[in-house]
């Protein structure tokens, strides 16, 4: 593990740069209507670790972007009302903004089909990435919700379920 810059954040490896290309591309595909074929074709062309009008993309892990981006896809029925169950009543999955539900369903994703992968890793990782689009509430939301489905799924987690 990387130990944190000045500013707190951690250097990305090639699957965290993963996870923030198929948390973007999710996003995408939800706001556009775009297709996984097209979408997963366009960043691994012209964005995993291109440069575009002066930003350079990370270096990420391809398989691990596709492996993400298409489980979401295909598990989308069942990650959806995983999300819905571990949310409080009062935040229906449909009050999320498309960015905070790309999110959770690759969080969830991971949780759920990926368990060579520590808890810990996945929710610090989802965590850091709402991190870098929201100031708010909304990481501590994808903390909660995160930590909810882990203890649900593996048993592992450190919160409580809401009454």
């Amino acid at each position: 593990m990387t130990e944190p810059t000045a500013d707190g954040f951690r250097p990305a490896n090639k699957r965290g740069s993963a996870r923030l290309a198929a948390v973007q591309a999710l996003y995408q595909m939800d706001v556009a209507g775009t297709g996984l074929l097209e979408t997963t074709a366009e960043y691994e062309l012209f964005r995993l670790g291109k440069e575009i009008d002066g930003e350079l993309y990370r270096d990420a892990d391809p398989q691990w972007f596709r492996a993400i981006l298409s489980g979401v896809v295909e598990d989308q029925k069942t990650i959806d009302p995983v999300i819905r169950k571990a949310l409080t009543e009062d935040w229906p999955l449909s009050r999320l903004d498309s960015t905070l539900r790309a999110i959770l369903r690759a969080g969830v994703y991971e949780l759920t089909r990926r368990k060579d992968v520590p808890v810990a890793v996945i929710v610090s990782e989802y965590v850091d990435i709402a991190k870098a689009f929201y100031t708010e509430d909304e990481p501590k939301l994808v903390n909660a919700v995160l930590d909810r489905v882990a203890r649900r799924s593996r048993d592992e987690g450190r919160g409580k379920d809401p009454e």
